[in-house]
């Protein structure tokens, strides 16, 4: 039983839970956000259902629906969720200047073969 509560307690189980959460949330507002804009595109030029036009005899009209939505929903999440945040990572929280850290074991070694070298041989 321990176990099972180490499991659950853990950190990356309850941090994966949230992230679901938010994430089934969060996917409910970015289509909403794709059907608006799916209404505007239909108001602009016509239906923005594609699925009764046939080519050629050929049903592309789903597959031409489907592909302008997810290109509409791609937009969205770059637009309004990448760039922001993006952004507000590079401003609250900048990279820091990469150090160069210093071994001193290799500082050791450096000088021990540095007084080597300055010996005469014999």
């Amino acid at each position: 039983m321990s176990g099972f509560k180490d499991f659950v307690l853990r950190g990356n189980v309850v941090e994966l839970a949230v992230a679901v959460v938010i994430a089934t949330a969060f996917g409910k507002v970015v289509e909403a956000m794709v059907k608006i804009i799916m209404q505007i595109v239909g108001k602009i030029g016509g239906s923005p259902d594609f699925s009764a036009w046939e080519p050629a005899g050929l049903s592309i009209g789903n597959f031409l629906t489907v592909l302008i939505s997810f290109l509409i929903l791609a937009a969205v999440v770059y637009f309004f969720v990448v760039k922001p945040y993006a952004a507000a990572k590079a401003r609250f929280f900048p990279d820091e200047p990469e150090t160069e850290t210093v071994d001193p074991n290799t500082e050791l070694l450096k000088e021990i073969r540095d007084s080597l070298r300055a010996r005469p041989n014999l």
